[in-house]
């Protein structure tokens, strides 16, 4: 008899040890770029201090999101990371839940713009980038984004194509410059229509441009100033401008899915991930920059990055809400003004 009861303890034991083993494993929803070095700046280091397991998730955003939709009423993610658009959009279909900050202790050291990016509670920034001009010192002079449009440029310029995520920015900034700052982008592409032969190409990868560059097919493009550490290597004299308008801004942040089980140990993870420890190692290895305001980093790392509070405070951030509701407009109007 005491060894009946003796081994039903046992069992009951092992299966509440067993419940909390598989309770405190944490599934993530991440891009897929640089995931062994996550691996070794954020993951890892995070497993340790949690006794946790995490389960890793890459792919596109349109897979992730299309992923998160089909398991809306048995959520299989927990946590995932979006550009702000597609934090809002995931928001919008009721993907997401509200995030408790009092939760996160590393909150307040963010920079004000990515503690509620989208203005909903439901995303939390993590990295931001700048967008602006790479361009030939030694052909041209670049005071503005309107110089892009220039005559004696436009035929060595390459231009963002529309339904790339730097497209909506840099139409903005151009814009901007113009003194026809509008959300419908009208105005900064009919200015780009109308130089549209001259233009060496709307690129879709960011990765042409290197290539371009090289072969001084161009001598200046926007770009997202993630793409600047292979265009500045190039044997070129290559700056980045410093325009009157400054730089367009953006930031990738992160969600907590709704009807997770485990949203305690995910936004523990948001709050380590976020710690001012992780978020310099982050920006030391030049995998992100950071939106932790205290983080300080060597010159030659910060040139690098998007760093700094005079940096960021100087972007211009296009809200998500234009990009989600324009997005089909901007298109229509970039086949009829550009593309034709």
């Amino acid at each position: 008899m005491h060894k009946k009861v003796l081994a039903a303890s046992v069992f009951w034991l092992m299966s509440g040890a067993l419940a909390s083993a598989e309770e405190q494993t944490l599934t993530i929803s991440v891009y897929g770029f640089v995931q062994e070095e996550f691996t070794e700046a954020l993951y890892k280091p995070f497993e340790a201090e949690c006794g946790c397991k995490l389960v890793v998730e890459t792919g596109n955003s349109i897979e992730r999101l299309a992923k998160l939709e089909a398991n809306k009423d048995a959520p299989v993610i927990d946590m995932a990371v979006f550009s702000l658009a597609d934090a809002l959009s995931a928001a919008r279909k009721g993907l997401t839940d509200k995030i408790d900050t009092a939760k996160l202790s590393n909150y307040d050291k963010l920079y004000d713009f990515a503690k509620d990016p989208n203005g909903d509670g439901m995303s939390v920034g993590y990295t931001i980038y700048k967008t602006g001009i790479a361009y030939r010192t030694d052909k041209m002079t670049v005071e503005s984004w309107a110089d892009l449009l220039k005559d004696e440029y436009a035929d060595h310029v390459a231009l963002p194509n529309i339904t790339t995520n730097q497209g909506g920015p840099v139409l903005n900034m151009i814009g901007k410059a113009l003194g026809k700052e509008s959300p419908d982008l009208k105005e900064a592409m009919a200015a780009v229509g109308e130089k549209r032969d001259a233009f060496v190409t709307f690129y879709v990868k960011s990765s042409q441009l290197v290539q371009l560059m090289q072969q001084e097919e161009i001598w200046a493009a926007p770009m997202g100033h993630f793409s600047w550490a292979g265009i500045s290597k190039l044997d070129l004299p290559i700056g980045w401008a410093a325009t009157k308008e400054g730089d367009a801004g953006d930031m990738n942040a992160m969600v907590l899915v709704k009807g997770s089980k485990n949203q305690e140990l995910a936004l523990k993870f948001m709050d380590f991930w976020l710690s001012t420890p992780m978020q310099t190692k982050i920006a030391e290895m030049l995998i992100d920059s950071p939106a932790n305001k205290e983080v300080v980093v060597a010159p030659e790392i910060a040139e690098k990055l998007t760093y700094g509070a005079d940096v960021a405070n100087k972007l211009t951030f296009l809200p998500a809400a234009t990009t989600l509701d324009y997005r089909e407009k901007w298109l229509a109007e970039w086949n009829t003004a550009v593309a034709q």
